[in-house]
């Protein structure tokens, strides 16, 4: 068997075994096996091949890891806007309990609702923040 065979079989089994786990790092490591296949095909000896494999699959592995880590982290999805589309919409609050919590007529219905911690209360408007259960957590929206 040709050593490009190998290298193509070995770089399948790991795209295979990626889909089946979703650890994005086998798929990193599978594209170093297609290069050293590639290497195989040019006529490159096996030490360079294995060279090859080690070099583009460790480094695409670093380069991934290091994009990874300079991404902002994403928000849980009951605070984040583009997962829940109460996230940012404004709501009037006319007073608050002395518990801090309060009720609030947001899309037709009256909700329950609380601050986010370090808020003050006051009424006025203010914005969700988050939605946890059936209750909004507030903070005081700033002033136009």
């Amino acid at each position: 068997m040709a050593d490009s065979t190998v290298w193509w079989l070995a770089a399948g089994a790991l795209i295979a075994v990626e889909l089946v786990t979703g650890t994005f790092y086998l798929l990193m490591i599978s594209i170093g096996l297609v290069a050293a296949a590639l290497s195989a095909h040019a006529g490159l000896d096996p030490l360079w091949q294995w060279v090859v494999a080690a070099v583009v699959g460790g480094g695409s592995v670093l380069v991934w890891r290091r994009y990874k880590r300079l991404q902002p982290a994403i928000a849980p999805a009951n605070a984040n806007p583009d997962v829940n589309m109460d996230v940012g919409e404004i709501v009037h609050v006319d007073a608050f309990n002395p518990d801090g919590s309060c009720s609030v007529k947001y899309r037709g219905a009256h909700w329950d609702a609380a601050l986010q911690p370090g808020e003050e209360a006051s009424a006025g408007a203010h914005t969700i923040v988050e939605v946890v259960g059936s209750r909004l957590i507030l903070k005081k929206a700033p002033s136009p």
